[in-house]
């Protein structure tokens, strides 16, 4: 690399910084005026000072609001939310600047309204582009940030794992320390990191070498080696981060939480939104299908006898049992009869207690194998939505002997990771697989991975393939 390009951005990044600040200010400001045009709103002195202000409230801001941290790492909307913070409070002091003066009159309110709303994502798109060129650049080894971790045990695998995942970051692992390993002994096998030294040889290794980060993963119960490292290397130019050793307990989606003065450890996923989106999701549904799902109750019952819906105990939140509602599609001796059936055939044992179903079960009546291939018999566990025992998009609704000789059998976290959260009447299970799955352990990882990875445009992906599944004829689980 010529000397030219070796003067790479890691010695302009605070100079991109500062210049991506007097930018954004510059931006809201152009902004205004350009809006100010568009409408056709005649120009005052009233709108120059407000140019002058919003420059200087702007920058007070964004700088105190961090705007111009290094976002290494980051998701995009931790971002957003940050911007949207920040600018918040300029509006904020603008609506209170005009109400002191009483001079909220000399200003159009449309304009003002559609500045309000639409400068934080003009701030995001720039700060989007910047972050997109940065990483262009770092992932052709350009503004690369060095860093050591402290441990090489399995905290510190992840650690490193981690950081190699998101090479557009910039962070390049040089080495660990740990007191376990011997020194010199060339790199760490679970790592493929050099061993530097021993932990208490940190700081003289930050005085000698150009480090920029400290990853500490030692667990908790090293605190004293973790207070060391923190009283002596805090001033050695490199940032330090304590990666929380939650690991050890199988915690995912977990998040520390406030009791009193206490700080308390959540094991239970936010999912308030999601909360929310099934109430009103299954409301609708129920309102709109209501002509239909009646023309199937009565078809239940004329067809066989037996009541119209079947309950079935099944696990959700916390390990309790609720009744699980569906359209009957069996007779209604059919648990007498599927013992006689598994005691007559051993290939259909073999089936039934390797996926809990039967493919071709007799037991099925002919409209039932309708509503099953079509999913229709499911539609009733809207109503178990509704009474808070289950969501939309969830981890199959298993029975209780499942939970025991499945999930707690396969690893420590798979039972816990499952009762996180609420069963769903659809989830990944349905719609990549449906009915063809036998391998039972990779139905528990196909719920784990749904646990560990839920969002809002994940349900709504899977809400969209669902449908798509029953118009095609796919088999319904």
């Amino acid at each position: 690399m010529s000397p030219v390009l070796s003067w790479n951005l890691r010695e302009r990044s605070s100079l991109i910084y500062r210049a991506l600040h007097i930018l954004d200010c510059s931006l809201v400001c152009a902004f205004l005026w350009a809006l100010v045009k568009l409408y056709g709103v005649p120009w005052s002195v009233y709108y120059t000072r407000l140019e002058i202000i919003v420059f200087l409230v702007s920058f007070v801001s964004f700088h105190s609001f961090q705007l111009y941290r290094s976002w290494r790492g980051w998701k995009y909307y931790r971002e957003f939310l940050v911007i949207v913070k920040a600018w918040g409070s300029v509006v904020g002091f603008l609506l209170f600047y005009f109400f002191i003066f009483k001079i909220s009159e000399a200003y159009s309110r449309v304009v003002f309204l559609a500045w309000s709303l639409i400068t934080p994502l003009m701030i995001f798109v720039s700060h989007l582009v910047v972050r997109k060129l940065l990483r262009f650049y770092r992932s052709r080894g350009r503004n690369i940030r060095h860093a050591v971790i402290v441990g090489a045990g399995e905290l510190g695998m992840r650690t490193a794992q981690q950081l190699e995942a998101i090479p557009w970051a910039g962070i390049k692992v040089v080495g660990c320390f740990d007191d376990k390993l011997e020194a010199g002994a060339g790199t760490v096998d679970a790592m493929n990191k050099p061993l530097l030294g021993r932990i208490s040889e940190v700081a003289d290794f930050l005085k000698n070498n150009d480090i920029d980060y400290v990853y500490i993963a030692l667990p908790m119960r090293a605190e004293r080696k973790i207070f060391t490292i923190l009283k002596e290397c805090r001033d050695l130019g490199a940032q330090i981060f304590l990666v929380p050793d939650l690991y050890i307990y199988g915690l995912h989606h977990a998040e520390i939480q406030s009791l009193g003065n206490m700080l308390v450890l959540s094991f239970n996923p936010d999912s308030s939104w999601k909360r929310t989106f099934d109430i009103v999701f299954s409301a609708l549904v129920l309102v709109f299908t209501s002509p239909l799902l009646l023309v199937i109750a009565l078809l239940v019952k004329l067809t066989s006898k037996g009541p119209v819906f079947y309950r079935h105990r099944r696990i959700t939140a916390t390990g309790r049992e609720f009744e699980c509602l569906k359209f009957r599609t069996m007779v209604v001796d059919a648990d007498r009869q599927l013992e006689r059936i598994l005691a007559e055939d051993p290939e259909r044992r073999a089936e039934w207690e390797r996926t809990y179903k039967l493919k071709d079960d007799p037991r099925v009546t002919s409209l039932g194998r309708f509503l099953r291939r079509t999913s229709l018999d499911e539609f009733p566990q809207f109503y178990n939505v509704l009474k808070g025992d289950m969501s939309v998009v969830g981890a199959r609704p298993i029975v209780g002997r499942e939970l025991e000789n499945y999930y707690k059998t396969r690893d420590a976290g798979s039972a816990g990771r499952y009762c996180s959260m609420k069963p769903g009447i659809t989830g990944p299970w349905q719609v990549m697989m449906r009915s063809d799955l036998d391998n039972y352990d990779e139905r528990v990882e196909i719920d784990d991975w749904y646990v560990l990875n839920f969002s809002l445009w994940h349900d709504i992906k899977i809400i969209v393939k669902t449908v798509w599944c029953i118009f095609t004829g796919k088999g319904a689980c």
